[in-house]
């Protein structure tokens, strides 16, 4: 089950939720971590309400680039960013950075892309809950 919008899911051990950063911000966000490499076009610092950044657990740039946000490729980019965050010393430390925080308070991964679906937040979600 993915969380958007702040939603919380029920069988999910840690509070973790995710939002678009073109929502506005809200209370019940709780920490909210941008999860993007790159800064969101049009969006200020204020009305991002970012409480963190963590660009090094983002998709690196060749994956990035290649995914392209194709739909027809995410299956592929899902495996491929999942075997980035398991490998990368910093993605697992950054994860569990979240991961304590989210069973403390309410954490809100924010992300950038246009498709709720496919993006790299859902499959960041997926593997911080997985774990």
């Amino acid at each position: 089950m993915l969380k958007h919008s702040g939603r919380k899911a029920a069988e999910a051990p840690y509070a973790i939720g995710l939002k678009r950063i073109y929502e506005p911000a809200a209370p019940e966000d709780g920490y909210r971590i941008l999860v993007d490499r790159l800064w969101a076009r049009g969006i200020t610092k204020q009305q991002a309400a970012i409480d963190e950044w963590m660009k090094e657990i983002a998709p690196s740039p060749e994956l990035r680039r290649w995914f392209g946000h194709l739909p027809e490729r995410f299956a592929v980019f899902k495996d491929r960013y999942t075997v980035e965050l398991e490998e990368n010393p910093e993605c697992v430390r950054l994860a569990e950075s979240i991961r304590e925080r989210a069973v403390k308070q309410q954490v809100t991964l924010v992300y950038a892309a246009k498709d709720p679906i496919h993006n790299h937040a859902n499959v960041l979600y997926e593997w911080l809950i997985s774990r």
